[in-house]
């Protein structure tokens, strides 16, 4: 049995050989990613883009635009990385633009239950996206990445709302200064 392994092996590895340039194989991943992109039912304030061009599926991003809430007005770039074990692991999501917002720390990692331990390969792009929107209508205080946000939300909600303007306007909050996103 081993044997006849080894020689299946050797034809396969002849047959590639035998061919110009690399084999290029759509993994299943990229197939359900092509599928959760084409099936895509996001508004119209939320376009995508592929910054390494339309071959590259695994690699994209999606701006959100809240139309409500705290983050009214505010545009914010997120990175998405998707791997070949996709929808088996949840893509790597980063928020490029710097926000004042208790679910998203300085660096743009983003604190959202189903990119973690929630996450089920059910779950799509047009879930995450979904997830994110509801992150800037609904900022949560008691799972925070950025723990000075999350105590000035619970604590104080009127100050948290003029520090999302003036961090959104370009300016300091505390000690750290954020680019105008409106």
């Amino acid at each position: 049995m081993i044997r006849l392994l080894k020689v299946k092996q050797q034809q396969k590895a002849n047959e590639n050989a035998g061919r110009n340039g690399p084999v290029n194989r759509q993994t299943a991943g990229g197939l359900r990613l092509h599928r959760d992109i084409s099936e895509l039912n996001l508004p119209r304030s939320c376009p995508i883009s592929f910054p390494n061009g339309s071959d590259d599926l695994m690699n994209f991003e999606i701006t959100i635009k809240p139309d409500e809430g705290y983050y009214l007005g505010g545009k914010f770039l997120f990175s998405f990385q998707v791997s070949p074990s996709y929808p088996h692991e949840p893509p790597k999501v980063k928020c490029k633009t710097k926000v004042y917002h208790p679910n998203i720390d300085l660096e743009g990692n983003v604190c959202l239950n189903i990119l973690r331990e929630d996450w089920k390969p059910v779950l799509n792009i047009n879930t995450i996206v979904y997830g994110l929107i509801h992150l800037f209508t609904e900022p949560n205080h008691e799972d925070p990445l950025n723990h000075e946000a999350a105590a000035v939300l619970r604590d104080n909600p009127k100050l948290f709302q003029s520090n999302v303007r003036r961090a959104l306007n370009g300016g300091y909050v505390d000690q750290t200064y954020f680019h105008r996103c409106t």
